[in-house]
């Protein structure tokens, strides 16, 4: 059984405390969770500790394969696409050897994504926001039962971004993963997540369903703004910001 769960997760960087007393979860399969916080809250530090990137006190507990996404990939730019998915496809694994399975994964990767027009394209050739999906295309052809992205739209224009959240929600939903993704749009989150962890100076604020987190005064103590949620036709709720505090 897919599932996630942190327990009083720590990281010192240096002698600072950039995480203490995470506990978080759990988790289960067909959940899309977003980690949302203001600037160096330490919304990234935890993907990478969950990812086993950083050391750090507390327990992670997972059960299934785990892909992570970092914010900016690197890739040798004398690849291809095709080659770069292909190889994040292999790594870790216990052969190199390139089997059909492979080959339809990556292929699967890449169409989900309307990327297989790029197939051949050399990696250093790709614009920012091209670069960017390839690095979720590199995720989603590891086949993954916990996904973990680092402001996976950030690069992106508005269609593209709400393209990529759609599809991960149908992923998440279809193929039973855990999705934890670090988002800015909160109207995003509104609209594609189930749950939030907000952080904020390095410790969780609050988690829960996404409209019972994002109220008018967690906005105000966390991100120091005026807010208000409207409804929408779609019952899905608009967050509107009146302005800073």
């Amino acid at each position: 059984m897919v599932s996630l769960e942190l327990r009083d997760i720590g990281v010192r960087l240096g002698r600072a405390n950039v995480l203490s007393g995470l506990s978080a979860g759990p988790f289960q399969a067909a959940e899309m969770v977003a980690v949302i916080g203001p600037n160096a809250a330490g919304k990234s530090t935890l993907l990478r500790r969950i990812a086993g990137l950083l050391a750090g006190s507390g327990q992670v507990l997972a059960e299934g394969r785990m892909a992570y996404m970092p914010q900016q990939s690197a890739v040798g730019a004398a690849l291809s696409v095709y080659e770069a998915v292909l190889l994040a496809r292999k790594q870790g694994r216990e052969s190199w050897r390139v089997d059909d399975r492979d080959m339809l994964a990556v292929d699967s990767a890449l169409d989900a994504l309307d990327l297989a027009g790029l197939a051949s394209r050399s990696i250093g050739a790709l614009s920012g926001g091209q670069m960017q999906m390839v690095g979720l295309a590199q995720a989603l052809a590891r086949e993954p039962d916990i996904l973990l992205l680092d402001e996976p739209t950030s690069a992106l224009d508005l269609h593209r971004s709400h393209e990529v959240l759609a599809l991960l929600r149908r992923w998440c939903r279809e193929r039973g993963l855990i999705v934890l993704a670090a988002l800015h749009d909160l109207n995003q989150v509104l609209r594609y997540c189930d749950k939030a962890l907000v952080i904020a100076e390095g410790s969780l604020v609050a988690q829960g369903a996404v409209s019972q987190v994002l109220t008018p005064d967690l906005l105000r103590k966390v991100y120091r703004v005026q807010a208000r949620l409207e409804p929408c036709s779609q019952g899905i709720g608009h967050l509107i910001i009146d302005g800073a505090l």
